[in-house]
């Protein structure tokens, strides 16, 4: 379950404010003019019932990819780049304040593919889903990966540390995190396209699907095995965002908001790194799950019952038995309430699945610990092993995706030619802030406390 990242807020802005462009006059108003669609598109996105906020997406990124060719034109002026072999002058003549609110905290997320209030979404519909996600993801750790990459310069080429950036958002460590999280969770994803086993769990809760009362299912031993190494990657890539965002000044206290406790100034949110460390437990449990699967397709259900029982212990699960408290008391009403939560946000389309499948994990583990326990106890009376030396004795994770390298987005040759005539209009649209429910915040250094959430203001170029 991919992190529910916020979309942020912007001021208005007008590039004419601090910019020409004497090779072609036209460019800082087409790139204001197209600033302002986007701006608009987020508006109205955050203006929609959280349910109608996924169809809209399409429209903010539709916005910001008619933005980007311009923004970019502008940066080759300013880096003395050239584009189709043709040289934009651009000259900043004052440096530019844009007020945007950068969040790192939870936002609604629709959860179509287990629904379990309506009929189950059809497998082709489920993988077009889950095909479509990986290439948006993959494509957003492409663009990490640049971000990344220009936000280690941009400090340097004005005499700075990364450390006065005006906002974790910005920070090396910050994007290189969410490239690994990114990377992570497109290899989540290869695994559930073909993992009947959550789907299995959905169903059985879900009174208008009856499938899995008569289809038990089909994993072939060899992909198991694969699924395996494929979620250990994924737990690593879990593990490099958590150091990556850790490295910022780590957790500002338990539970606690993004502006709550002490610690470092410029810390990311501490749900951002809860549900890093979440989605690093739910992997490697997914790993010892298909282990688990592997061992019992041999024969060997006293060994794969033992994964099983390793997988709730890297998700820090109590079972049964396990002391007399692991399923009763105040623990299991307060599991049960969790889980029943849980099914709430999925049936409204919420913020479902922001503890990074630890829920779903739990549940499908239990339901074939149960299954295979009781059929230990009946016919095969296999030992069960110690899950020390099983999880001592786990492979390495094994990659499946590349990430491609970003490329920058250009303006055309001919719309390059349309600029050099003179603009017909002016771009000075006045200065509104980030958002229509919020008043303006004062620029404040950066740390300072409030009692909300601060907008930031930068008059970095590559910030816009």
């Amino acid at each position: 379950m991919p992190y529910p990242f916020v979309l942020p807020t912007t001021s208005s802005f007008s590039f004419s404010s601090c910019l020409v462009c004497e090779s072609h006059p036209s460019l800082p108003l087409q790139a204001s003019t197209h600033r302002g669609v986007v701006r608009d598109s987020l508006k109205r996105y955050k203006r929609l019932p959280p349910a109608s906020q996924a169809p809209a997406l399409s429209d903010v990124a539709a916005a910001l990819q008619s933005y980007l060719p311009y923004l970019f034109a502008i940066d080759a002026g300013l880096s003395n780049k050239t584009i189709h072999s043709e040289e934009i002058s651009v000259i900043l003549q004052t440096a530019p304040l844009i007020e945007w609110r950068p969040t790192l905290s939870g936002s609604p997320l629709p959860g179509p593919l287990y629904q379990t209030t309506t009929a189950p979404v059809g497998t082709a519909e489920r993988q077009t889903a889950i095909s479509t996600a990986t290439r948006h993801l993959l494509d957003a750790a492409s663009i990490y990966t640049y971000l990344s990459a220009r936000a280690d310069c941009l400090p340097q080429q004005q005499g700075q540390t990364p450390a006065a950036l005006p906002s974790p958002d910005l920070h090396p460590s910050t994007l290189r995190a969410q490239r690994a999280l990114a990377l992570a969770e497109a290899t989540l994803l290869a695994v559930l396209k073909d993992d009947p086993y959550p789907a299995a769990v959905a169903r059985a809760r879900n009174p208008h699907d009856t499938e899995w009362m008569y289809k038990a299912p089909d994993l072939p031993r060899v992909r198991a095995h694969l699924f395996a190494r494929l979620c250990l990657a994924a737990a690593e890539h879990a593990a490099q965002a958590q150091a990556a965002a850790g490295a910022l000044g780590g957790r500002r206290g338990s539970g606690a908001g993004a502006g709550s406790g002490s610690g470092s100034a410029v810390a990311v949110a501490d749900g951002f790194l809860r549900y890093l460390e979440d989605l690093r437990r739910a992997s490697r449990a997914r790993a010892c799950r298909f282990f688990g699967i592997d061992a019992e397709l041999g024969g060997q259900t006293g060994t794969a019952i033992a994964w099983l029982r390793a997988g709730l212990a890297e998700l820090g699960v109590e079972r049964k038995g396990d002391g007399g408290k692991g399923g009763g008391g105040l623990k299991g009403l307060r599991k049960e309430w969790n889980e029943r939560r849980e099914d709430k946000k999925v049936e409204r389309g919420l913020d479902w699945g922001a503890d990074g499948g630890r829920l779903e994990e739990t549940r499908v583990i239990e339901m074939l610990e149960a299954k295979w326990t009781k059929q230990n106890d009946t016919m095969l009376t296999q030992p069960i092993p110690p899950i020390g030396p099983l999880l001592a004795q786990m492979p390495s994770g094994r990659e499946i995706h590349t990430i491609p390298p970003f490329q920058p987005p250009q303006l055309s040759p001919e719309v390059l030619e349309e600029m050099r005539a003179p603009p017909d209009r002016s771009d000075e649209f006045g200065n509104y802030p980030s958002s229509d429910e919020e008043t303006t915040v004062d620029p404040s250094p950066v740390g300072a406390s409030s009692g909300r959430s601060a907008d930031y203001r930068t008059g970095t170029p590559g910030y816009f």
